[in-house]
């Protein structure tokens, strides 16, 4: 965006207090299981949380959240499922199984256009969004129209995912949204009977990024496999109200997006220092 160019104006969602992305420079980094668990973490603290499954070509939301319910309309609005005390929105409801969506930039601009402004969110402390990874239309589309409180960017340790991490960073950077901080997943693997570190995909790349880019740090999540059967099984390590130790991780993280977010909210739109 060039320094002369106007910005498009950008609507709030009625009753939505702060509007979180969760995105990423690439697939394959966990970026759905973040999204999913920072959302129940936040509702374990006691906040009203909604979560919008904004990554429409891989509408993983539903799955990990153990539910195929279809929305319903009262009147104009859109109800959204219920399930683990967070309201949820999908494409994966509308389109559900292994049906491809083939839907070009003005199409999807307007889906996720609905996905925000036409469901019942009610009053909200926080909407977690799920972007789609990389930096194409739907990204664009929800950042430009949408005021966002702030985005995360999640990474692993390695460095083509770093690299793709740092373009997702300079994205939210060049559209204005304050990068609320990077979080390094899959950080490392604790071997079962010798509670042995094992890095898998390096070590500290994340943290060494946040700092280079001047990005708050907020933590390493590791390689759990009780997380990837949690997603898979519909019942996430945060779905139990906290009682999992697998979940510990997640609900620190939510305690430090909630913190990041007042930063955002009392210091304005520069929580982060560009280049």
């Amino acid at each position: 965006m060039g320094p002369q160019q106007q910005e498009p104006p950008k609507t709030p969602i009625p009753g939505v207090r702060h509007l979180v992305a969760v995105g990423s420079g690439k697939g394959g980094v966990g970026k759905t299981t973040v999204a999913v668990n920072l959302a129940i973490g936040l509702a374990n603290l006691g906040r009203r949380v909604g979560l919008l499954d904004a990554d429409v070509y891989g509408p993983n939301v539903p799955l990990m959240m153990g539910t195929r319910e279809q929305p319903r309309a009262v009147a104009d609005r859109i109800q959204p499922i219920q399930k683990y005390g967070v309201r949820v929105m999908s494409m994966g409801f509308i389109n559900p199984g292994d049906k491809p969506l083939v839907w070009r930039g003005p199409m999807l601009h307007n889906v996720i256009q609905q996905f925000l402004r036409k469901v019942d969110w009610g009053e909200l402390d926080y909407l977690v969004i799920d972007l789609p990874p990389g930096t194409g239309d739907v990204a664009l589309s929800l950042i430009q129209t949408a005021p966002l409180s702030g985005a995360i960017v999640v990474t692993t340790p390695s460095d083509v995912s770093l690299e793709d991490a740092r373009k997702a960073v300079n994205m939210f950077h060049q559209v204005r949204v304050p990068v609320l901080g990077l979080v390094e997943n899959m950080s490392y693997l604790v071997a079962p009977r010798s509670g042995e570190r094992i890095d898998v995909f390096g070590q500290g790349g994340g943290k060494r990024t946040a700092e280079a880019m001047n990005v708050y740090f907020l933590g390493e999540l590791a390689l759990d496999p009780e997380v990837r059967i949690g997603g898979d099984s519909g019942t996430p390590v945060t779905a139990h109200d906290g009682a999992d130790p697998h979940a510990a991780p997640f609900l620190a993280l939510a305690s430090k997006v909630e913190e990041r977010c007042r930063a955002a909210q009392s210091s304005g739109p520069s929580i982060t220092i560009e280049e």
